[in-house]
């Protein structure tokens, strides 16, 4: 093999390499998961949301408003079977102030929240990456420096 021909092989191997790992980021949900009963694992995260100054402004039950449509909606109810569906609404007062210094329109996001969807013993995370919503957003590096803190307080719960 010649030096072009390695060269090219070389160049195809490492743009191949980083196109599939930005697939891999490009989702805009976070997915983390905790293993165990729900209301241990709900508690958990409301706690480290809490400990790293996301304070938690409601706590939607969605499952419960849901299951009073279990008779109407027949089989299309609740396909994939889960046990609980919850969410935690929060907000960090420094994090909304300079969202809204820096875009306005990104005020939008406030309050945050996440998704909790349970069963089979395992407490699945769901949570929107705000740097994904507008990437152009002159506050881009607020909203990457806001995801990275709301991603620690997650895993801080034992999320992984």
């Amino acid at each position: 093999m010649n030096n072009l021909t390695h060269f090219k092989s070389k160049l195809l191997i490492l743009v191949f390499s980083l196109f599939f790992a930005s697939l891999a980021q490009a989702s805009p949900v976070m997915k983390l998961q905790l293993k165990g009963d729900f209301d241990f694992n709900y508690d958990q995260v409301r706690q480290a949301l809490e400990d790293h100054r996301f304070f938690v402004v409601f706590e939607p039950n969605i499952g419960n408003s849901l299951s009073h449509f279990k008779e109407r909606w027949g089989d299309d109810y609740n396909r994939h079977g889960y046990a609980e569906i919850r969410s935690l609404v929060f907000c960090n007062p420094w994090y909304a102030n300079q969202v809204v210094n820096k875009d306005p329109e990104m005020a939008a996001l406030c309050p945050l929240s996440v998704t909790l969807l349970h069963k089979n013993e395992t407490t699945q995370l769901m949570f929107l990456r705000p740097s994904k919503i507008h990437p152009e957003s002159p506050a881009q590096e607020i909203l990457k420096e806001l995801e990275a803190d709301i991603e620690k307080a997650l895993k801080a719960s034992g999320a992984e």
